[in-house]
């Protein structure tokens, strides 16, 4: 199984062991940092801490982290351009298997302003990003950034995380890839299966956004043994399980 949203840096060893024996064999651990950083030295060093020893943490349980990096709305600074410099460079050293998370949280125009930003090194470089969609206001911020993305990438290079039921059908008929959250506020088991159910499964990934907020790390592996317990075909659990991130993201 594959987890395909976590934050690495804000959990436990004990919880990557739990997530590998639960049968998560790989996540994709993505940048934020819950307080404002306005040092633009202090966020870099705060993203390799991501990149280079939060992954050696997760292979000591026996987890396969892959990670996406770039400026979180949360984190959106005027001085950007070491940051960008450096996303280059994990780019094209294949470190990174997409720019995120990114997107815009309270539409201030420094948020604006990174995330349009990112989403051209996106398109120059052709990589993939993950969006975050915000717990408030979130249909309000979800339109904002539907304008903003197909006027700088290619809606197929592009997931929007965090979806539930008042805006899939915003999102649905468009060519992003989806990411569903079974997390405390955003979803849980029943919803997401719900979704799966209506909408298929070819257009989605799972992920439990493990973080600082109330999570839980196998929120995946749970919905995944209800799906078998319901009933689903095998081939369409694996879709979700792993296979529609190994073919995204090329893990």
């Amino acid at each position: 199984m594959i987890d395909t949203h976590i934050h690495a840096d804000a959990r436990s060893g004990e919880d990557f062991r739990e997530m590998y024996l639960s049968g998560i064999d790989t996540a994709i651990t993505c940048s934020f940092y819950p307080y404002k950083i306005e040092n633009e030295s202090i966020l870099l060093n705060h993203l390799n801490r991501i990149l280079e020893y939060d992954t050696k943490r997760a292979s000591e349980y026996g987890l396969d982290l892959k990670v996406a990096l770039g400026i979180h709305p949360t984190n959106a600074i005027e001085d950007h351009d070491l940051i960008f410099s450096e996303l280059y460079k994990w780019i094209e050293a294949k470190k990174i298997v997409a720019i995120g998370e990114i997107g815009l949280e309270d539409l201030t125009e420094c948020e604006i302003d990174v995330f349009k930003k990112q989403l051209d090194i996106a398109d120059e470089t052709k990589s993939k990003v993950i969006i975050h969609t915000p717990r408030k206001n979130k249909k309000e911020v979800l339109d904002v950034i539907l304008d903003i993305v197909p006027e700088h990438l290619n809606e197929k290079q592009a997931v929007i995380d965090h979806i539930n039921l008042d805006i899939i059908d915003d999102v649905i008929d468009k060519d992003y890839m989806l990411g569903l959250t079974i997390q405390p506020q955003k979803l849980d088991t029943a919803e997401t299966i719900s979704i799966l159910e209506e909408y298929g499964f070819d257009n989605f990934l799972l992920n439990s956004d493990m973080s600082n907020k109330p999570s839980d790390p196998l929120s995946v592996p749970k919905t995944i043994r209800e799906l078998k317990r319901l009933g689903f075909k095998n081939r369409l659990i694996e879709k979700v399980a792993r296979k529609n991130a190994e073919s995204y993201f090329k893990i």
